[in-house]
């Protein structure tokens, strides 16, 4: 899949989460990349900044938050178009967690990590 359309996919899948979930995102972007920086394949998405609880100090003007979201990790992992919706699903709400503060066990103990 090329990066046109896996964007495409990724907004899809935004667009289908929870009001809730995503009204409460402040200064975040959502960014599409082949790979991290270290060119493997085993990271899926990363929330790259502060988390909620930390922002007591988060000041004006501050450069928005990312969540990278990462499309050849997520086509090696997956053999259908559904196991790949499922998974840009699945990571879209496991970094946006990251965004509120949950941290990988507890999404380990909700089934989300």
């Amino acid at each position: 899949m090329d990066a046109e359309a896996f964007e495409r996919l990724v907004v899809e899948e935004l667009d289908q989460l929870p009001d809730d979930m995503v009204e409460g995102l402040d200064n975040v972007i959502f960014v599409v990349e082949d790979r991290p920086e270290d060119g493997s394949l085993d990271l899926l998405g990363l929330y790259d900044g502060w988390s909620l609880p930390e922002r007591d100090t988060y000041g004006m003007a501050e450069l928005p938050d990312r969540i990278v979201i990462f499309r050849e990790s997520h086509l090696a992992a997956v053999d259908a178009i559904d196991e790949l919706r499922a998974e840009v699903h699945t990571t879209l709400v496991h970094e946006i967690a990251h965004f509120y503060g949950i941290d990988d066990d507890r999404l380990h103990e909700l089934g989300w990590a």
